[in-house]
């Protein structure tokens, strides 16, 4: 079985603030495209654009309704998914070939296509849903945080950050090294009470979650009502709706 390494000099990984992703899917459309020519290139589609369709994808965005205990306003949460590249990476220690593995100079998790002979037990290992098949060609794949990105020189410093998070439209993914507590990562983390993907798992995942901001109801400006007004013919579902988002 695979081991992971003592120690990591860095953990870089992604803050994603669940507050501000309207899930668009930017971010998984990007990554997809970046690398079906990058580092796991291709990302196999099969059958794309017919029934049954088969593909590879990194990032994933699932939507979730929340309705709070109190009975107030419920809440749309977008949910994206991806690698965690976590610190007890079980991926790693239950790949019997080594094609999985953990890289000491920055944390980030990979894949060695060479070595992997698919037999999907690091899918099975994690509790995340991070790993993807590629039945095209028989192996694993999965995130890498574009290293091909993030260290090409021949690219803007600005350009040096995973394709999800340059595409970002609300700037809701952010990406650093979460061992610095001086970084902005870091710093976000512990400002908005960052947490992990599922910690009873003990797998300590590198990649942080900001939690959504809690809504209001009500106005609660310095000069402004406490309720806001009625908006006129507010019996329509399409007005309610309206008055509620412009009372947050």
């Amino acid at each position: 079985m695979t081991m992971l390494p003592a120690g990591t000099t860095k953990k870089l990984g992604l803050v994603i603030d669940l507050d501000t992703c309207v899930g668009c899917h930017a971010c998984a459309v990007n990554c997809k495209e970046w690398n079906t020519g990058g580092h796991m290139a291709p990302l196999t589609d099969l059958s794309a654009y017919e029934a049954g369709q088969e593909g590879i994808w990194f990032n994933r965005i699932h939507t979730f309704e929340v309705t709070p205990e109190d009975g107030g306003c419920g809440q749309t949460v977008n949910f994206p998914k991806s690698c965690l590249h976590c610190e007890d990476a079980a991926c790693v220690t239950v790949c019997p070939t080594g094609a999985s593995f953990k890289r000491a100079e920055d944390g980030i998790v990979l894949v060695d296509e060479s070595k992997c002979i698919g037999c999907k037990l690091c899918s099975w290992a994690c509790p995340y849903g991070a790993r993807e098949f590629d039945s095209d060609v028989g192996v694993m794949k999965k995130c890498t945080l574009c290293i091909d990105r993030i260290y090409n020189e021949n690219l803007e410093k600005i350009d040096r950050v995973p394709a999800c998070v340059s595409t970002c439209p609300v700037n809701a993914r952010h990406f650093g090294d979460l061992s610095d507590p001086g970084s902005d990562v870091s710093k976000l983390v512990a400002e908005r009470g960052g947490y992990d993907l599922m910690p009873e798992m003990g797998y300590k995942p590198t990649n942080k979650y900001l939690p959504p901001r809690p809504r209001r109801n009500t106005a609660e400006t310095s000069n402004g009502p406490s309720e806001l007004p009625p908006l006129p013919g507010e019996d329509q579902p399409f007005l309610k709706w309206v008055n509620r988002i412009l009372s947050r």
